[in-house]
């Protein structure tokens, strides 16, 4: 199915475009892989984490995704819109005006969806990108974080909480584990994500390392969880999602499950841990405590689309 007609604007000679589909994961995962290799030195991304953006509630894949090869019939660029945006364009491939056609691709199906706002996170190294947005009116509204923690030596575990005990995830935490990071996070991210989308991101994901995943519980409930991944591409461990109950915050419990986790990754052969984490979560001083430090930055950009909107001011 192609995309909607008057919506895509006209892409650079040469290239088509075309909605993508669930059989297009591997080959939207080889373009993602390659621009992560030329920015990041490694791929970052999975099929998994690519299979559930496609999967997004609402997510109506012949009108918010599209998918451009060139006249050879390779992969150039892609992008899906669903009040956030993500655009990603092949290294061979840039400078050619295909980013800023798949932007105003975005914008135009996001208008012609109702949403008031479209957001964007570009990595600060990459300038070309960030000028891009910049140039299409969007300005910033948080700074994201990828947090890294090198281990050459075996982590050692602080003392538990009185009354804390830690295990590794099991299979039927899930349910527990959605309920506590979905309430943690609801006080920066007002939109909650029913259990089938949360699980897709996480407990179900091809990569989910429950071995490396790390539960607290006070009398038998679940009160802050640590979920990671085990990425094949990486030689880090990944941290997904950290968690811990509003009423048994300020105990060390982040500090006690970051640490198991860090540990059990050492033993699996990871000599260095990785997370993102955002200004909008105040968790940055958390992960520095524990000893990480910034391997490098994002910013989210965002757009007013609402009629006579001005946006924000730059920065």
């Amino acid at each position: 199915m192609g995309p909607m007609t008057g919506v895509v604007p006209g892409l650079p000679a040469g290239y088509r475009g075309r909605a993508a589909c669930a059989e297009d994961v591997p080959v939207i995962h080889g373009l993602v892989a390659a621009c992560e290799t030329e920015l990041y030195g490694q791929v970052e991304t999975d099929p998994g984490g690519i299979a559930a953006d496609l999967a997004r509630p609402g997510m109506e894949l012949g009108a918010d995704t599209l998918l451009v090869h060139d006249a050879q019939g390779r992969p150039a660029a892609r992008a899906w819109v669903d009040r956030r945006s993500e655009v990603d364009v092949h290294p061979e491939h840039r400078g050619r005006g295909l980013g800023a056609a798949l932007l105003d691709w975005a914008e135009a199906r996001a208008r012609q969806a109702g949403t008031e706002r479209i957001v964007q996170t570009v990595p600060d190294s990459d300038a070309g990108a960030v000028a891009l947005v910049r140039s299409r009116g969007y300005g910033p509204l948080v700074r994201a974080w990828l947090m890294e923690i090198a281990m050459p030596r075996e982590p050692a575990l602080p003392q538990a909480p009185q009354g804390v005990t830690v295990r590794p995830f099991r299979a039927g935490d899930g349910p527990a584990v959605h309920r506590l990071t979905e309430d943690a996070f609801a006080e920066w991210q007002p939109r909650r994500k029913a259990y089938e989308e949360w699980a897709q991101h996480t407990v179900e994901r091809p990569t989910f390392a429950a071995q490396m995943s790390s539960l607290a519980f006070v009398d038998g409930q679940v009160v802050g969880a640590v979920l990671a991944l085990d990425l094949p591409d990486t030689e880090d461990g990944y941290v997904e999602r950290v968690a811990v109950a509003h009423d048994h915050r300020n105990r060390g419990i982040a500090r006690l499950l970051l640490r198991h986790s860090f540990l059990a990754f050492h033993r699996a052969g990871r000599r260095s841990c990785t997370l993102w984490t955002h200004s909008g979560t105040g968790a940055l001083g958390l992960y520095e405590r524990v000893g990480m430090t910034v391997r490098r930055s994002a910013t989210t950009f965002v757009k007013d689309l609402s009629e006579g909107a001005e946006g924000p001011p730059p920065a």
